[in-house]
């Protein structure tokens, strides 16, 4: 698990992602040492007609090697459950997550299960105001000499790069955001969005790394949130807007919802009894700009009138104009009732547009780029409500904002917001859901970020902002719960990323390209607060293997030793396992008791001898099985 991705990590380089891109994508220009061959590669680019342009425009920064490189390792974290807390009526079956760690590493756990799978992410990350917090928190575990070695660069700016620990410059903003954003793109699904809350400070850079990472194609707009009412103690303007920045994952697949409003029929004056249908009139004719037969000359011909008269597009002055429709489709349409001509004062024909009003009394719209009718003190004041008056955090985003955006996908995705804090967007999806009947789940990461001790949450007991967070679910789960009553998913399951301990880590030794910890309890150092090891094991396995946190394992027992199984998969993570285990698996197996593909071991914690015959047992099943038998470490 942990020693796997430790050795894998010591090969990693910046470009190590796009690389393995590549050879999967594209292995016919790689030769067999796995060396690209780029002269193949241009010469096929050639052959489709494309470009190859030797000068581009790009994001350069400080530190943008170290960002690609981090987006390349492999997290040296596991997954703990909150076993007991999981486990309680309201959350065993949830399909809600809650994160609590470093969201770089979440983002790399989240891959495995949730890669390409993710509807739309919101995040509100730090604004880099210089009184926001932000410093740039990497704690280097490695020289410059180390780092200049391991990234390709020079070491004096290695140097400069390890000197932006505690920074809160552009550079070092861009450094933390970069990789992030890299593995944001990976979660989502081709027709994918991420909202990004920013200000003025970083919001021109965000915008340069957004089109470098997601496609300068894929941007979809910058909405404008006026909802600040700003401060007369501004130095210049007073500020009374934010930005949220909108990118699709692929610009071709994504689609923006419409809403429904209620519809004026005031100005509906006619009446279609054929439709049963108010409507009103509009001219069939262009006016404005380009309206002269000259601007569109395919578009002025004659229509015929009931008596049989040609009707020409006329403008108010009397001069040829052009219709707003082509011939075609102005004829199917004045066919199929549609259109229809008036007489006007002077005895001519005019034709009209007929725009029916609704059904349902209801009309559809698109939404805007501004979004004005969400207050931001409105996020304070919910805050508020739930925890009786009291402010927890500055500035919360409103829930209603929140609403809306996740509003403009549909009703049936999955929402993952990696810089939760006080998890407004929880809040957001399980009232959307009870307000519309959808079924979205969200997934919430937060890091345990310590809570000064003047801060009245310190004060009323909490000491991580996480803490709130989930405490905040809670209370606005049972609040919606008591106003609606709607059956939705009120629960959720939780997580915390955690790190073995620097001595254990210290005694891995690599021989025969296998880690090994010399300890006995190979399990037991898994061991959390909130998990046992095999439980953390586990839980890293699967959202690994694809299978995500939401699942519920069942525990299968051969003969004397009880493994876990999940659909195709077995799990043999435990001490104990004997050859009467081994041949009790091979049997059922063979005889088709056993539907599996696939067994996962953690290889620490199985003998020698009961290792090689399961390998030897697996690897010459009758009946033509095939079962993979999968070590880690």
């Amino acid at each position: 698990m942990i020693g796997n991705n430790i050795e894998e990590n010591l090969e990693k380089k910046p470009n190590s992602r796009e690389i393995e891109k590549l050879k999967n994508e594209f292995p016919q220009f790689f030769d067999k040492d796995g060396e690209f061959l780029v002269d193949r590669f241009k010469e096929m680019l050639k052959q489709s007609d494309i470009t190859l342009n030797k000068e581009g425009y790009e994001l350069k920064f400080l530190g943008k090697s170290y960002a690609r490189y981090l987006s390349s390792t492999k997290t040296e974290t596991f997954v703990a459950p909150h076993t007991e807390e999981n486990q309680k009526e309201e959350n065993k079956d949830s399909e809600n997550l809650y994160i609590i760690g470093d969201n770089l590493d979440a983002l790399k756990h989240l891959l495995g299960s949730y890669g390409g799978k993710i509807k739309c992410i919101y995040i509100d990350p730090p604004y880099n105001t210089g009184s926001d917090g932000f410093v740039y928190p990497d704690n280097f575990s490695f020289d410059a000499k180390k780092l200049a070695e391991m990234i390709g660069i020079e070491e004096d700016e290695a140097e400069r790069i390890i000197n932006l620990k505690g920074k809160s410059s552009h550079s070092a903003w861009l450094t933390f955001m970069y990789p992030r954003l890299i593995l944001a793109r990976e979660l989502l699904s081709d027709d994918g969005v991420i909202f990004i809350s920013i200000d003025d400070n970083e919001q021109a850079n965000l915008r340069l790394m957004c089109d470098e990472i997601f496609g300068e194609e894929n941007f979809v707009d910058t909405l404008i949130w006026k909802g600040k009412g700003g401060g007369q103690d501004s130095t210049f303007y007073v500020k009374s807007y934010e930005y949220i920045l909108c990118y699709a994952r692929n610009i071709s697949e994504f689609k923006l919802s419409t809403y429904e409003i209620e519809e004026d029929d005031k100005s509906f004056n006619y009446y279609d009894e054929e439709r049963k249908l108010k409507y009103k009139r509009q001219l069939a004719r262009k006016w404005g700009s380009n309206a002269r037969r000259e601007d569109r000359p395919n578009l002025y011909f004659p229509v015929i009138a009931p008596d049989g008269t040609e009707v020409y597009p006329r403008l108010s002055d009397g001069t040829d104009g052009s219709w707003r429709h082509n011939r075609l489709r102005l004829q199917r349409e004045i066919e199929n009732g549609e259109f229809e001509f008036i007489k006007n004062k002077d005895n001519e024909w005019i034709l009209y547009q007929k725009i029916f009003a609704s059904k349902d009394g209801k009309k559809v719209k698109k939404f805007t780029n501004i979004i004005e009718d969400v207050s931001s003190g409105a996020g304070t004041k919910s805050l508020k409500d739930l925890f009786d008056g009291i402010s927890y955090f500055d500035y919360p985003k409103p829930v209603s904002l929140i609403k809306k955006l996740i509003s403009m996908i549909d009703d049936e995705f999955i929402v993952l917001d990696f810089f939760s804090g006080s998890a407004t967007t929880a809040h957001a999806v399980m009232q959307l859901n009870a307000e519309d009947g959808g079924n979205r789940k969200y997934i919430m990461v937060q890091l345990a970020e310590e809570i000064k001790e003047n801060k009245p949450a310190y004060k009323a007991g909490y000491r991580t902002i996480d803490e709130i967070g989930r405490e905040r679910i809670r209370r606005a789960a049972q609040k919606i719960k008591d106003e609606t009553g709607a059956d939705i998913d009120y629960g959720f399951k939780t997580y915390s990323l955690e790190e073995l301990d620097e001595d254990t880590l210290t005694k891995l030794d690599y021989f025969d390209d296998n880690p090994k910890l010399i300890v006995d309890d190979m399990v037991g150092i898994f061991d959390t607060e909130n998990a046992k090891g095999k439980d953390a094991i586990l839980a890293t396995y699967l959202v690994l293997d694809g299978y995500g946190l939401s699942v519920n394992p069942e525990s299968y027992k051969l003969d004397q030793y009880t493994a876990d199984k999940l659909e195709k998969s077995l799990y043999i993570i435990d001490q104990g396992l004997q050859s009467t285990d081994v041949m009790e698996l091979i049997r059922r197996i063979e005889s088709l008791e056993l539907d599996i593909t696939r067994v996962v071991v953690y290889a620490q914690s199985i003998d020698f001898s009961v290792m090689n015959e399961l390998k030897k047992n697996l690897s010459n099943l009758r009946n033509n099985k095939t079962v993979e038998l999968i070590e880690r470490y």
